[in-house]
């Protein structure tokens, strides 16, 4: 019988299988870079999972919407639909160029978040203070508002303390402050003349004087950025009695972040 010819296969794996293993490697190490560098958000994901289903006519629930229940002939539940379904993610997110953009706008926010943190905690303002994470960056809420008088502009009630704390980290740092101010339902206001001004003129007269405060106390008149509400936005909370809101409705308020709204930022194509 023949004899079978000599095996010449070399011993141990094929060169080209350790050259694939090294490609998918660095693969995989280049996407766990990306995941790292990225934070993920709720709202993000939930526009990103729009996308798809919308792709494939599909319909996603967002947290806290209202369902309207259905029923079939036999008298049982059918598919839940929601009244607004996520709106698809923007395409460039898919793109290698807007992948970037949106690492970029992430680790800013990481970075402002840092910095106001650091902020709050060198003078002692984080008790009183509600940080949050929104689109347009960091926003820090002061807790404590300033009361005013009833159709005055005469202060009622202060936090010397929560406020001295908040004029010297802006007369230090170089952030923005927006003065928000307020008046109660129906609040009117009397001035010098006998003449009689309504709620939104009175929150503008409160603003207006918060705002000559603390430019008088150092802050800068380039970081100040006001508003005024009228009686549009009264306070309502919940184990408050009416006349506890509508003393809480004459306020002023504060929200500190980085960058103002006015400023312009990177400016983009329309479609």
């Amino acid at each position: 019988m023949a004899k079978c010819p000599p095996c010449e296969c070399k011993a141990g794996l094929p060169a080209w299988l350790a050259t694939f293993s090294d490609m998918m490697t660095l693969l995989l190490t280049f996407f766990i870079l990306l995941v790292s560098f990225a934070k993920f958000e709720t709202a993000k994901y939930e526009a990103a999972l729009g996308s798809v289903l919308n792709a494939f006519g599909g319909n996603v629930l967002l947290p806290g919407e209202v369902l309207q229940l259905g029923k079939s002939a036999d008298n049982a539940p059918t598919m839940l639909d929601s009244q607004d379904s996520a709106k698809p993610f923007p395409i460039d997110f898919l793109t290698a160029e807007g992948m970037l953009d949106k690492l970029e706008i992430n680790r800013d926010s990481d970075e402002q978040l840092g910095q106001m943190r650091d902020a709050l905690v060198e003078n002692s303002l984080q008790d009183f203070t509600d940080v949050y994470e929104i689109a347009e960056g960091v926003k820090v809420q002061i807790k404590e508002a300033i009361l005013f008088k009833e159709g005055s502009t005469k202060i009622d009630n202060i936090n010397i303390e929560a406020f001295d704390k908040m004029v010297k980290m802006l007369a230090s740092k170089d952030w923005v402050v927006y003065i928000q101010g307020h008046s109660a339902k129906g609040e009117q206001y009397t001035d010098e003349n006998g003449k009689k001004l309504d709620a939104l003129m009175l929150s503008a007269l409160r603003t207006q004087a918060v705002t000559k405060s603390l430019i008088s106390r150092g802050v800068r008149p380039d970081k100040i950025e006001s508003v005024f509400y009228g009686d549009s936005k009264p306070s309502v909370m919940h184990g408050r009695t009416t006349e506890q809101n509508y003393a809480d409705s004459r306020r002023v308020t504060f929200i500190l972040r980085k960058v103002g709204l006015t400023e312009m930022g990177k400016k983009v194509k329309p479609q």
